[in-house]
């Protein structure tokens, strides 16, 4: 599984329209991604997921009314919801031989949460049928925004995550480790502990902590003490500074702010910097009109010499409870 930051043919996207996720802000949700979509095409194509012919006609407007003007693909893959990184495929590479394949894992909406999601749980299959790459069943339930790579054989992911019963009861740590190894490629696995309040995937790691070279990361911490997120991430930053990878080197933390707590109809969403995206030739990094927005855009640019780091307004996305990296999918070059 390569870097997020390795070169791209493609972003993939599942066009939202599940109006339960966003009961009052689907249209400005539209509109944001229209936007993404407008910044994405001047850096690589991008491929949209719509449920059949008159969705897609739906999404053609409002990419003309946003003035996109780059390499866009439709699919007729129908969704019940959009975020991609989760229910799509997770796609690998054999860099010698510059073959494309994708990894298929099952999918349960975070533990059963969200019925109905058939039509999530075929969109992997799908995508790489599409494609016309070879597709490997992972053989246990897996959503992308659990897991983040350096590319170079080490994984990080959550022990609130994988480990939970709402996922693989059958399966213990070295199991799962096992199907990430034979799958993915990876060598060593870091396990972080919990996620952020308001957090309804049980602790995804694209919410937390990301690399953003083979030995160093970013991470978020919460400043005020009285925080529900404090001893969470104080923890996880613990965790952090303790590992090692394969070849001994410690990691390079670069520690990323949190927004000020964001509350929407009287609950806590888990609004968070670390849920960016990483394109070709720009970052997306989610925006909630907050004090520390561009605090958090200042480092991640430090990270990203070369692409610029670009703030999206995510206060309608963040609705749904998930952000850009949510609602991303890369699909690597070869």
């Amino acid at each position: 599984m390569p870097p997020e930051w390795a070169p791209h043919q493609a972003t993939w996207l599942s066009w939202p329209h599940n109006q339960e996720t966003w009961p009052d802000e689907l249209e400005q949700v539209e509109r944001t991604m229209a936007e993404v979509v407008r910044l994405l095409s001047t850096s690589e194509a991008v491929y949209i997921n719509v449920n059949d012919a008159a969705h897609e006609q739906h999404v053609r407007r409002l990419l003309d009314r946003a003035g996109v003007n780059g390499p866009v693909r439709f699919f007729h893959i129908p969704t019940d919801d959009a975020w991609i990184r989760d229910h799509g495929a997770i796609f690998i590479t054999h860099p010698r031989q510059r073959l494309l394949a994708a990894t298929v894992w099952g999918f349960n909406s975070w533990g059963e949460k969200y019925p109905p999601w058939d039509r999530d749980a075929q969109v992997a299959r799908r995508m790489a049928a599409a494609l016309g790459v070879p597709a490997f069943n992972g053989g246990m339930i897996l959503e992308g925004g659990a897991i983040d790579t350096n590319g170079a054989g080490t994984l990080l992911t959550t022990e609130q995550c994988l480990l939970n019963p709402n996922r693989n009861p059958h399966l213990s740590r070295e199991a799962i480790e096992q199907r990430l190894r034979d799958f993915l490629g990876i060598h060593q696995v870091l396990w972080l502990g919990r996620g952020l309040e308001g957090d309804d995937t049980d602790g995804h790691i694209d919410d937390l902590t990301r690399f953003v070279a083979e030995d160093v990361v970013v991470t978020v911490v919460e400043q005020d003490p009285q925080d529900p997120n404090y001893e969470v991430l104080q923890e996880n930053l613990e965790r952090l500074q303790a590992f090692r990878l394969l070849d001994g080197r410690p990691l390079q933390i670069v520690a990323l702010p949190m927004p000020a707590p964001l509350m929407i109809a009287g609950e806590r969403v888990p609004a968070t910097y670390a849920n960016f995206y990483i394109a070709n030739r720009l970052v997306l990094m989610p925006a909630y009109g907050d004090a520390q927005d561009e605090t958090a855009r200042q480092l991640l640019q430090r990270c990203f010499p070369d692409r610029p780091v670009v703030p999206v307004d995510c206060r309608a996305i963040i609705r749904g409870l998930g952000a850009l990296h949510c609602l991303t999918q890369q699909v690597p070059a070869v």
